[in-house]
């Protein structure tokens, strides 16, 4: 008798320009992205949101998530300008890693390419957005709003 070969969710691999996780309980993450959708999880027991996206939570230890978008705009806290990059990340040089508050919850990433580097200000409006990469991978960035 033969063993069905049990199939491997392995979406998460499309996430960034080098993705380190190819498995994870947070996938659907992808496919939101691909739907032009950025994604964070919030607890359904005790209402935190989560950004990145987890499947459990550590303040009330549930597993009980759904899914929820990061929408509308919130205010640039912090950011840093990189010329230097970890391995898998040169070709992108320089670029811009940010932190954006949304009220609720605060959001890590890189700010677009196209925003001019002296135009990016503490306290300036962003939104974020899905981003497709040249060599077909997924992830979010920030934008003036």
């Amino acid at each position: 008798m033969s063993k069905k070969k049990k199939e491997v969710d392995d979406r998460f691999k499309k996430f960034g320009t080098v993705s380190f996780t190819a498995i994870t309980k947070i996938n659907d993450f992808i496919g939101y992205l691909e739907e032009g959708k950025v994604m964070g999880t919030q607890c359904k027991g005790c209402g935190i949101f989560f950004f990145p996206p987890r499947a459990d939570c550590h303040k009330c230890l549930a597993s009980d998530m759904e899914w929820a978008e990061v929408s509308g705009t919130g205010r640039l806290t912090t950011f840093s300008r990189l010329k230097y990059a970890p391995i898998g990340f040169g070709d992108d040089l320089p670029y811009a890693i940010a932190v954006v508050d949304y009220g609720d919850y605060k959001v890590f990433g890189r700010i677009a390419g196209d925003v001019p580097e002296e135009e990016i200000q503490v306290g300036m409006t962003m939104k974020t957005v899905v981003n497709a990469l040249p060599n077909g991978q997924l992830n979010y960035v920030f934008e003036k709003a």
